[in-house]
């Protein structure tokens, strides 16, 4: 399988983080990157798709934000990376905003996003070697493998949150779409439900989108993922939400899987974007499931089974030293 990645996707290393109340060492970090780049032996670098397939997704205000937030917050005589603060609880209410706190939580969710001066770049190469992935396959290739990071699930049409800026999964579902494909599949299997990408296909008939998480109830992202969240407009019926308890393994999350790829299988689509998040394994220090490495590879050749051509991205995962091994293993099923 090809594998996609640019070493600029690793300037992005914010340094802290606000989770459950307390400032903590940024947990998404370069070195889960090169973790994975050991293990599966490298990877080509992306070319440059421009900003056509990132503006075909995100609105240009957003766009702006994130190239602009960490000049801002200097400019104010901030410290550090930028780190929203406040947030409003209701709508956005379509003000001119000038000041950087309020444009930070004006295009953020939460506070574990911070934005660097490296942000825009390593965001804009990590859609880059999504775009590309998505180009090999509608060349020819069965399957191929985005090394994204940072994640992007996380991200919508116009905010960041849960270490994601842009959303790749959505950014390869959409070109595949202007390339011509009919209809597109998103399979979410990261610990945590991708929101973002929930949000920007969530009115639309044409990519159906089907996620396997922690139940929302007890877990990140909260306001998202619930088993009764469907759709609406002309894409009602076209997302699936499985919510899981802690705990979970092989055996439940392989018979929810199952009730994903049926659902897509029903919808038929002409290529299938997988988000994979490594954060379901037994020992990830921020999730709960417990899936084993060797879980992996009978996961992966489920959805290889399918037949669709099939564009793999990253996402989540944050216990290093087990995250090449539990990749290396998802592509092996492929």
């Amino acid at each position: 399988m090809r594998r996609f990645f640019s070493p600029r996707q690793l300037a992005h290393a914010p340094t802290q983080e606000l989770h459950n109340g307390a400032f903590n060492a940024y947990a998404e970090t370069p070195d889960r990157a090169r973790a994975i780049l050991t293990m599966i032996g490298g990877a080509e670098e992306p070319a440059d798709h421009g900003l056509v397939g990132i503006e075909a997704v995100h609105t240009p205000d957003y766009l702006a934000f994130l190239r602009d937030a960490p000049v801002l917050w200097r400019a104010a005589g901030r410290p550090g990376d930028a780190i929203p603060y406040v947030f409003p609880i209701v709508g956005r209410r379509p003000l001119r905003l000038d000041r950087v706190d309020a444009l930070m939580g004006r295009y953020s969710f939460d506070a574990t996003t911070p934005i660097t001066l490296d942000t825009w770049d390593a965001a804009y190469w990590n859609a880059q070697t999504a775009l590309t992935a998505v180009r090999t396959v509608l060349g020819g290739e069965r399957a191929a493998f985005a090394l994204c990071r940072p994640p992007g699930h996380h991200a919508g049409a116009d905010y960041c949150g849960g270490y994601c800026h842009l959303n790749v999964a959505a950014i390869a579902a959409q070109a595949a779409r202007d390339a011509g494909v009919e209809r597109v599949a998103v399979l979410d299997i990261d610990y945590h439900h991708g929101n973002g990408t929930q949000d920007i296909f969530w009115a639309r008939a044409d990519v159906f989108y089907a996620s396997i998480h922690a139940d929302p109830a007890t877990d990140y992202p909260f306001y998202w993922g619930h088993a009764d969240e469907t759709g609406e407009g002309a894409g009602e019926g076209t997302t699936l939400n499985l919510p899981l308890p802690h705990g979970t393994t092989l055996g439940t999350f392989r018979q929810a899987q199952a009730a994903a790829l049926g659902a897509i299988t029903r919808f038929g689509p002409g290529l299938l974007v997988v988000s994979f998040g490594a954060d379901t394994w037994e020992g990830d220090p921020i999730s709960h499931f417990a899936l084993r490495t060797p879980d992996y590879a009978l996961l992966a050749r489920d959805i290889a089974g399918c037949g669709w051509p099939t564009v793999i991205v990253m996402e989540g995962g944050y216990a290093v030293d087990a995250l090449g091994a539990n990749v290396a293993g998802f592509l092996s099923g492929f």
